[in-house]
C-alpha cells in the first residue's frame, strides 16, 4: 500500500565532525563578512572565551543584556572560576538566555549559530555552549492573501518556523499534538517538521511520511515544489495529492480529520497529505454555513468540474461530428453566425482555449493593477472585436469563457490546473472521434484517477474504496446534529474508530 523508501543516513554539514574550537568556526566561516569572534573574559578577569555568532540573525541588544553583561559579571564568575565550573554555571541559568545547549560537535555548533544562536566557545575544553538570541525582524502574522476567508480565522501561516507551530498550537490545546523537526536539503540546511495528533492519526501513515522527508535529497529546499514532489506517491501526475494552504483554521480542521501535516521554514504555508479528490473541493466555510447551503455549494463546484472539463470537448464534438442533437433553432441561429468565420470549428476552439490561458497567465505575471487591466482588455475589448471581425463565432466565446468560469470555482488552484490540461486532451480527443473520443478520454481519466493512493488511501475516496457505502460523505455536509466522524479510510485504532 506504501511506497517504500529506505531512508538515507545525513551528510555532515560544513563543518564537520571534529571537537568544537574557535579556530575550527572561525575556517568554516572564513569569507564572511557579517560572521563575529569575540574574545571575552568570564568575570572580567577570569578565563578566556569566545563569543561567535552571525550578524543578522541575532539581536545584538539581546546578546549585549542576555549574554555579554552576565559573562562579565565577576559575582557570577569569580576568579579561579574553571571551565567546568563555568558551563555547568551557564547551563544552570546564570546566562539570562532562555535556551542553552552544550555542543561538543562542531558540526552542532555551526547549525546552532546558523539558526540565530550564539556561541560561547572553551578552546582547551573542546566544547561550546549554545544560547537562542535569535532576531524579532520577520513577517508579522497577517490575514490570508491567496484564499479568502468569508467565515473563520483572520491569521495565516509566515515564512517563520516557530511563529508557524505556535499558530498551530494556539488552535489546539492538545498535548497530544505532536512536531518532530528534519533538515532537508544539504546546503540549506532547511527547517521541517511534521505534525500530527498521536493516537489519531495513522501511525503507519505517519512513520512512511517521516521515511520520505529523510529521503529527499536536494541541494536546497528552498521551495514547495521539492517537498511536495519528496512526499506524494506518484509525483508524474498532474493531480495534486498534497493539499497546501495558507490558513492555520484549514490546516487545523485537516489535522482533526486525521491527516498529517509539514511546515517548511521559509514557506507561509503548510502541506497536508493524505490528499484526495473530493478534499480539494472542500473549503472551512462549509463547516460555518447551514449544511443544506454547504450541500448545495459542494454540489456546486462538482458541476463545475464536469462543466470545465468536457463543455468545449461537447461543444466541438456536436458541432462537427453530431449536429442531429442540436435543436433546429439553435442550429440555424449556429449557421447564421458562423457563415463569416474562416476558420473551422476546431480551430476556433483551439485558439480560444490559448488565447484565454495567455490572457490568465498574463494576468498573473504582471502587477495587480496592470494585470487587471490586461484582463479586462482581453474579456472585453479583444474578445468583442475577435467575434465583430468574424474571427470566431460567438457561440465559441460563450463555451470557451463558460468553461473558464467554472474553473474558477475550484477552491484549490493546482487541481484547477490539472483541469485545464485535461479539457485540452478532451477537446483534441472530440476534434479526432467526436463522442467516441469525449467517452474514450473519461474513461482514461477515470481509469488514472482510481489507480492514485495517498499514504495508502485511495485517491478517489469515498468514491472508490468504500463500495461507495459512503458516497454521500463527499457530495452531502451532514447535520452537525448528526455524529460526525471521519472518513473511514482514516481511521485508526481497534474497529476503525481513533480514540483521543
Amino acid at each position: 500500500m506504501f511506497r517504500k523508501n529506505t531512508e538515507k543516513p545525513r551528510t555532515p554539514g560544513p563543518g564537520g565532525a571534529g571537537t568544537v574550537s574557535a579556530a575550527g568556526i572561525a575556517g568554516v566561516f572564513r569569507d564572511c563578512y557579517d560572521f563575529e569572534l569575540r574574545k571575552l573574559r568570564l568575570g572580567g578577569e577570569g578565563l578566556e572565551v569566545a563569543l561567535a555568532f552571525v550578524d543578522g540573525l541575532v539581536s545584538g541588544g539581546d546578546i549585549s543584556e542576555q549574554v555579554i553583561r552576565p559573562l562579565t559579571e565577576a559575582r557570577r564568575f569569580p576568579a579561579g572560576t574553571t571551565a567546568q565550573g563555568a558551563m555547568e554555571s551557564m547551563l544552570s541559568g546564570s546566562v539570562y538566555a532562555y535556551t542553552a545547549k552544550k555542543r561538543q560537535n562542531l558540526e552542532e555548533a555551526v547549525d546552532d549559530i546558523l539558526n540565530g544562536y550564539c556561541a560561547v566557545i572553551f578552546d582547551g575544553e573542546g566544547v561550546a555552549v549554545t544560547f537562542e538570541v535569535k532576531t524579532d525582524q520577520r513577517r508579522s502574522v497577517e490575514a490570508p492573501k491567496e484564499e479568502k476567508v468569508v467565515k473563520g480565522s483572520k491569521d495565516a501561516f509566515v515564512e517563520t518556523m516557530k511563529t508557524n507551530t505556535s499558530l498551530v498550537r494556539r488552535k489546539l490545546h492538545n498535548p497530544h499534538l505532536k512536531i518532530r523537526d528534519f533538515s532537508v536539503g544539504e546546503k540549506s540546511k532547511t527547517a521541517l517538521t511534521l505534525i500530527y495528533i498521536e493516537g489519531f492519526t495513522n501511525p503507519e501513515m505517519v512513520e512512511e511520511a517521516a521515511k520520505r522527508i529523510s529521503a529527499i535529497e536536494c541541494e536546497g529546499a528552498l521551495n514547495s515544489g521539492i517537498i511536495e514532489s519528496g512526499l506524494v506517491d506518484n509525483p508524474r501526475s498532474p493531480f495534486p495529492q498534497v493539499l497546501h494552504t495558507e490558513r492555520v483554521d484549514k490546516f487545523c480542521l485537516n489535522l482533526l480529520e486525521g491527516r498529517f501535516g509539514v511546515l517548511v521554514d521559509g514557506i507561509p504555508f503548510g502541506f497536508l497529505a493524505p490528499g484526495t479528490f473530493s478534499q480539494f473541493l472542500k473549503v472551512p466555510e462549509d463547516h460555518t454555513q447551514h449544511f443544506l447551503v454547504a450541500s448545495a455549494l459542494t454540489l456546486l463546484r462538482y458541476f463545475s468540474v464536469a462543466l470545465t472539463l468536457l463543455a468545449p470537448a461537447f461543444y466541438v464534438a456536436v458541432a462537427m461530428y453530431h449536429q442531429e442533437m442540436i435543436p433546429t433553432r439553435l442550429m440555424l441561429s449556429m449557421i447564421e453566425a458562423k457563415q463569416q468565420v474562416p476558420f473551422p470549428t476546431a480551430m476556433e476552439a483551439l485558439m480560444m482555449l490559448l488565447a484565454f490561458e495567455l490572457l490568465q497567465e498574463a494576468g498573473i505575471r504582471l502587477p495587480s493593477p496592470i494585470g487587471e487591466t490586461v484582463s479586462i482588455i482581453g474579456a472585453l475589448i479583444v474578445g468583442q472585436s475577435a467575434v465583430e471581425a468574424s474571427v470566431v463565432s460567438p457561440v465559441v466565446v460563450v463555451v470557451i469563457a463558460l468553461a473558464g468560469i467554472a474553473g474558477y470555482t475550484m477552491p484549490n488552484q493546482d487541481l484547477g490546473a490539472a483541469l485545464r490540461i485535461c479539457r485540452f486532451i478532451l477537446v483534441l480527443m472530440a476534434i479526432a472521434l467526436g463522442m467516441f473520443g469525449i467517452s474514450l478520454g473519461c474513461a482514461l481519466l477515470v481509469y488514472h484517477l482510481a489507480g492514485l493512493e495517498s499514504y495508502g488511501v485511495p485517491y478517489m475516496t469515498p468514491f472508490a474504496g468504500s463500495e461507495g457505502r459512503e458516497f454521500s460523505r463527499a457530495l452531502l455536509r451532514r447535520s452537525f446534529q448528526v455524529k460526525r466522524d471521519r472518513e473511514p479510510a482514516l481511521r485508526t485504532g481497534p474497529g476503525g474508530e481513533a480514540k483521543l
